[in-house]
């Protein structure tokens, strides 16, 4: 069993993936870390953890944990992923993992000094949906791609909330944005090549809270929008010259709907369904993670391919500040 230590108690952490590893077969959360002894001891006790600590450092200086899961602020992952490596343990880091492509240059370096396994949280690729929908794409099921559609919002005006809060590394493509992008990739094993946007910011918290995106892979395009104050919505649609998928909630499916993925033929007479009850992504994606770990043959997200994710948002913010195509 792989040994988790849980660096904070986030919502996300204590919400989502704590749950997660304590249900998966192969890993375990043995310990809480906190700034507040108090918080530690309570999350440790809630999910019957054995072990909570008054601090970060405390926790990595333990014996008692094999990796870690960081659910801090964007702003601080990059810091203690490199942190967490310096001291022998893997990182499971919530996306996203830096706020500037070049900065993850840094945890590529600290991986490779320790050789231990870092990988940013995108647990869509873990997926069952996703999945089926990268090989139906491979089969050929849509015919020549030639264009794909996403959407996803929210509302969060909370002025306390980190995704408000810039210094935090706040704003609507950190948060959101990263997801039509990895799942774009992750889907079609392409990269964008250029991309124009449109990116409107709040002027009271100064953080991104709408962009619409339009990216160039080559062979097909990619076009979005992102925002943290409208009405929530998520979709995905791969639309090829055959017939075209559409992934019914495609993030947040154990929250937002029912894990489905639609292919509905050329001429629009024929659809099938394919149904993906309970899936679990987040458990599924701790699972990867131990085995991967462990030196088994396992497909996690890489630190290379977090750096072309990146490179990819940092690409649109550029776009958003001009008129006209801007090179990824």
């Amino acid at each position: 069993m792989l040994r988790f230590g849980i660096l904070s108690t986030a919502k996300i952490g204590r919400e989502l993936v704590v749950p997660a590893i304590q249900d998966a077969e192969n890993c375990v959360v043995s310990a809480i870390a906190s700034r507040d002894p108090a918080k530690a001891r309570a999350m440790a006790e809630r999910f019957s953890v054995p072990h909570a600590f008054g601090s970060y450092e405390e926790m990595l200086a333990s014996d008692a944990i094999d990796a870690v899961y960081i659910p801090l602020p964007t702003s601080q992952h990059v810091e203690w992923a490199i942190k967490a490596a310096d001291a022998g343990k893997h990182v499971l880091c919530e996306k996203p993992l830096a706020l500037k492509a070049n900065e993850i240059d840094a945890v590529i370096a600290a991986r490779d000094r320790n050789k231990v396994l870092i990988s940013e949280a995108f647990m869509v690729t873990y997926s069952p949906v996703w999945r089926k929908v990268r090989s139906l794409i491979a089969e050929g099921a849509v015919g020549r791609l030639r264009h794909v559609q996403g959407a996803f919002t929210y509302f969060n005006r909370d002025p306390a909330n980190m995704r408000n809060i810039p210094a935090l590394g706040g704003g609507g493509l950190p948060d959101i944005g990263v997801y039509p992008a990895i799942t774009t990739r992750f889907s079609t094993g392409k990269e964008p090549l250029r991309v124009q946007a449109n990116t409107e910011r709040d002027p009271e918290f100064g953080t991104d809270i709408y962009s619409s995106v339009r990216a160039d892979f080559g062979d097909f395009e990619l076009s979005f929008y992102i925002s943290t104050q409208l009405a929530a919505r998520q979709v995905m649609v791969f639309h090829g010259d055959q017939g075209y998928i559409e992934v019914k909630s495609p993030f947040n499916a154990d929250r937002y709907g029912r894990e489905e993925v639609e292919l509905t033929n050329q001429n629009h007479g024929q659809s099938q369904l394919f149904r993906f009850q309970d899936a679990r992504q987040y458990k599924l994606e701790a699972e990867a993670f131990s085995r991967a770990a462990r030196g088994e043959a396992e497909e996690v997200v890489t630190l290379e391919s977090s750096r072309l994710n990146q490179k990819f948002i940092d690409a649109i913010y550029r776009a958003s500040e001009r008129d006209g195509w801007e090179r990824v």
